[in-house]
């Protein structure tokens, strides 16, 4: 028998590694619908640059709705109906080219970057960010895709999820968050190590201002039967 051309020795050798690739992403991303993150890939990254983080997982039951609904207020107001990416603010994002300012990165969109990848704009991390996003939006429930978000979110420098946020700045535990407190926590999302929720700025305080005239625009609590489990 013949052997087998170079063109079909080369296509095995895509293939497995094809298979490797999804082993090594998709069985992380089904395991972690169940298990509580050890930690993450910025986590890590703090880690070696400054010693270890704050954190600590506490489960959907234990976290505030308020803050829930602050988060979706301030970084992602179609969470709970698009499937990953927010086309229409990703065009105006383009277009305007500010898509720091407009805040096109959905929620979950977060979550595989902070989880699975390192910061940074190349192009290579942000077609590695769409392929975890699909993921997570195929295998993890909306309600699980913002758990794992209130617990890795940075609230401040060095300071990862709503445990060790409340406890730093509040003095209380996740679940004992008011309106107040959750919209301070979700206003400094976007610059954690610059501004405090504990002391916040004049910027600060009124974007928690906004978030919380948002959070009663989209239905309080409530938003969150809406998700289902």
């Amino acid at each position: 028998m013949p052997a087998p051309s170079w063109r079909r020795r080369l296509a095995r050798v895509l293939l497995r590694g094809l298979a490797v690739a999804l082993a090594l992403t998709v069985l992380p991303v089904l395991a972690l619908r169940w298990v509580p993150p050890p930690t993450s890939s910025f986590m890590l990254q703090r880690w070696a640059e400054a010693g270890r983080p704050a954190y600590r997982w506490v489960p959907w039951e234990r976290l505030s709705p308020h803050l829930a609904v602050a988060a979706i207020a301030a970084e992602d107001q179609t969470f709970p109906h698009h499937r990953g990416f927010d086309l229409p603010a990703l065009r105006r994002a383009l277009a305007e080219d500010r898509a720091r300012k407009r805040g096109a990165s959905t929620i979950t969109q977060q979550v595989a970057k902070n989880l699975f990848l390192w910061p940074g704009r190349s192009l290579a991390r942000k077609a590695l960010e769409a392929y975890f996003t699909v993921l997570l939006e195929a295998a993890w429930p909306k309600r699980r895709i913002l758990e794992v978000y209130l617990n890795v979110a940075e609230f401040g420098d060095g300071v990862y999820g709503a445990a060790a946020a409340a406890e730093r700045f509040f003095a209380t535990t996740p679940d004992r968050l008011g309106p107040r407190e959750a919209s301070l926590l979700a206003a400094v999302l976007p610059n954690p190590k610059r501004l405090k929720a504990a002391a916040p700025s004049s910027y600060v305080q009124e974007r928690s201002a906004w978030i919380q005239a948002q959070m009663g625009q989209l239905g309080g609590p409530g938003l969150l039967r809406a998700m289902g489990r």
